[in-house]
């Protein structure tokens, strides 16, 4: 099960060089169920995801980098490229903020995972978060690699 809350950060008002970083690039195979692939620097996963928004069930299967390129060729949407820092926060917990490049260059996200639902919705997130979008479907990365960008409200 993940449990996570997400943010649209407009800033972050440090310096990011001292944390681990990962380039990331993921395409979609299906939307309904959720199956993507993901590499992640020399990682490469499957990935199924459940519905849900705060909290939905999870599946992920390391893969080949072969795998990867061979999967990569089934998918007919664009991919959705970021930059993640991993930041570390209180409680155990990390805030993986996450700079997003191609079409959706300028978008920056924060998502925190935790051991409960319980634990979520007690996080008080510090204010250069930004506004949560945990509920907001335009901001789940399914959306966000069909439509783009979501237009202010």
């Amino acid at each position: 099960m993940e449990i996570e809350r997400k943010f649209l950060t407009e800033k972050v008002p440090f310096s990011l060089e001292q944390y681990h970083c990962a380039m990331i690039s993921q395409y979609y195979i299906s939307f309904s169920p959720t199956i993507r692939i993901r590499q992640s620097n020399n990682d490469y996963f499957l990935t199924v995801k459940g519905k849900g928004h705060l909290s939905h069930e999870e599946f992920e299967l390391s893969i080949t980098q072969q795998q990867y390129q061979s999967l990569q060729k089934k998918c007919d949407t664009p991919p959705i490229i970021k930059k993640r820092y991993f930041v570390p926060l209180q409680n155990n917990l990390t805030a993986e903020i996450d700079f997003y490049e191609g079409n959706l260059n300028g978008l920056i996200t924060t998502e925190v995972e935790f051991p409960s639902e319980q634990a979520a919705n007690a996080f008080i997130p510090p204010i250069w978060f930004g506004k949560d979008v945990t509920f907001d479907f335009r901001y789940k990365n399914t959306n966000l690699c069909i439509h783009g960008i979501p237009q202010s409200e």
